[in-house]
């Protein structure tokens, strides 16, 4: 019996979850393929394609020895807009970053919103851009090299 084709709105919100998942499991080989054939931004210059998204996220997180960055990416405020003729999608979300470390109690690090592009090829629903835009900043030294490096 053949299975019926998972709805589009159905198929974006699962790449929205699935970045959060690949994220706090630092499986950034993961992400890089998520965003083959994709545009980020994460606070800098865009990056495109799957080599220059693994090295900015390997560049700029840090990971611990779990092989995670201790994180939990949480994904609310979700809405997404699916033309159907077009093969195209947006969405826009809020993100909140909690981390949590021994000695480093859980708490919310960051606060921000996504704003995201899709397009539907071959039948597959992709990212075709994310842009991340941080407005509430806590203690990120435990997360972003950068951060740690300025303490």
């Amino acid at each position: 019996m053949p299975t019926e084709p998972m709805p589009s709105h159905q198929a974006v919100g699962n790449l929205i979850a699935r970045y959060a998942e690949l994220v706090d499991d630092g499986d950034f080989a993961g992400l890089g393929d998520l965003f083959a054939d994709a545009t980020l931004t994460a606070g800098g210059e865009p990056v495109s394609g799957r080599d220059a998204v693994e090295k900015l996220c390997h560049d700029m997180m840090i990971v611990y020895a779990d092989g995670t960055p201790r994180t939990q990416h949480v994904t609310t405020n979700v809405t997404i807009e699916v033309d159907e003729q077009a093969n195209t999608a947006v969405s826009r979300s809020y993100v909140t970053v909690l981390q949590a470390l021994p000695g480093l109690p859980l708490q919310p690090i960051a606060g921000g919103r996504y704003h995201d592009r899709f397009e539907r090829r071959d039948g597959q629903w992709r990212f075709a851009e994310r842009r991340l835009r941080i407005h509430l900043v806590g203690d990120v030294s435990h997360h972003l090299r950068q951060a740690a490096a300025q303490q």
